[in-house]
């Protein structure tokens, strides 16, 4: 259940009650691919950094370990010691990354494996099947990820069977949570909606969409090619025919100013890549912008990355030592900046949050905005 306890413009501040625990909204959830976060952290530095939502990806979790090995071993949530909610992505995203490797037909996708080159093949009910496996908090509606700048006579139909096969997805899950040993009978499904740049094509979708009433509804197939202009467009398009009154979920975004803009156009929830890639290359983020610790000017700086962050890094160690280990090629070096890169954004959303609560967000939003500007 979704409650929406306030608004400032489109802005949302709520509340989503799963069965392994509340999520505050808006959230910012840390992408664990394979069940592990990129960068050498632990369940436990998770919740020291205020982790609310852990992502995981179907596709690779069921090449590597197996769906069914987890399934065997007590679902996800016991495999990788979280009791904190997880969200699973449908494998829709693979049809856009491994385009070289997949063919899409009306009954799914077929795939060559990146890892080893065997041939799998997934559609809604596999998806599902899969995600059901793995017993994940929230799963995902398998969809068709086209190149956002594609032109509408390839979006139009693709939009058209991600319809078709949010049906199938909606169906098999409704068989699956009321099988006997189903790892997650509660699990819930999220709904995605696609239609590139197109503000019409999307509109439209939303219409169709948002009367199966789903728990919670996506914005898919953006941050793969398109402007930040036209992202942001898209947005204030689309979320207004999608439900208030649900989390609505802008997927694979993005930056500080990118979820600043989104929360700003009522989005809920946010996964990116970005803080934990960015941080294993030495990219570290502050309220004055990126900071580059690679940069020969860190080489004898003992200040913290950030001197007004509260992160388990900046709270003991310097640039310079850092530095120093990313030089050296240390993991420790890359763990410590994507620890205090993940705590930069969750910090980042308890701060949105706090700020909706007080009706201050358009004042929290301009300052930030004027600080990211500093490093540029």
């Amino acid at each position: 259940m979704y409650e929406l306890l306030k608004v400032e413009g489109r802005a949302k501040r709520g509340r989503f009650h799963t069965p392994h625990g509340v999520i505050e909204t808006p959230v910012f959830m840390n992408v664990a691919t394979v069940a592990a976060i990129k960068g050498a952290l632990s369940t436990e530095d998770l919740e020291r950094i205020g982790t609310q939502v852990v992502l995981s990806n179907t596709y690779h979790l069921h090449l590597r370990p197996g769906d069914k090995l987890i399934k065997e071993l007590g679902g996800l949530h016991k495999f990788m010691v979280c009791d904190r909610p997880i969200l699973t992505d449908s494998g829709g995203f693979q049809v856009f990354s491994l385009a070289a490797m997949r063919k899409i037909k009306e009954e799914g996708v077929y795939f060559s494996s990146h890892i080893d080159g065997r041939k799998i093949f997934m559609g809604p009910e596999e998806s599902m099947q899969i995600q059901s496996n793995i017993g994940s908090t929230i799963a995902m509606a398998f969809d068709e990820c086209p190149p956002a700048l594609a032109e509408r006579d390839y979006i139009i139909p693709s939009v058209e069977r991600t319809t078709r096969w949010l049906k199938r997805c909606m169906a098999e899950m409704n068989r699956l949570n009321s099988l006997e040993d189903t790892v997650n009978k509660e699990q819930m499904l999220f709904g995605i909606n696609q239609g590139g740049v197109h503000p019409d094509i999307r509109i439209e979708h939303a219409k169709v969409i948002r009367e199966f009433d789903l728990p919670g509804y996506a914005v898919g197939g953006l941050a793969v090619g398109e402007s930040h202009a036209e992202m942001y467009n898209v947005l204030e398009h689309v979320v207004p025919y999608l439900p208030q009154n649900k989390p609505t979920y802008l997927m694979g975004v993005g930056t500080p100013e990118n979820i600043l803009e989104a929360v700003d156009r009522g989005i809920d929830f946010f996964d990116c890549v970005l803080p934990a890639r960015n941080g294993r290359h030495g990219h570290v983020y502050t309220n004055q912008g990126k900071i580059n610790l690679f940069n020969q000017k860190h080489e004898n700086d003992m200040t913290p990355i950030a001197e007004d962050c509260k992160c388990p890094t900046c709270q003991k160690y310097s640039k310079a030592y850092i530095r120093h280990l990313l030089k050296a090629k240390e993991m420790l070096g890359m763990r410590l900046c994507v620890m205090h890169n993940l705590y930069y954004f969750n910090n980042l959303m308890t701060e949105i949050r706090e700020a909706l609560d007080k009706g201050e967000f358009a004042k929290y939003k301009k300052m930030r905005l004027e600080g990211y500007k500093q490093n540029k």
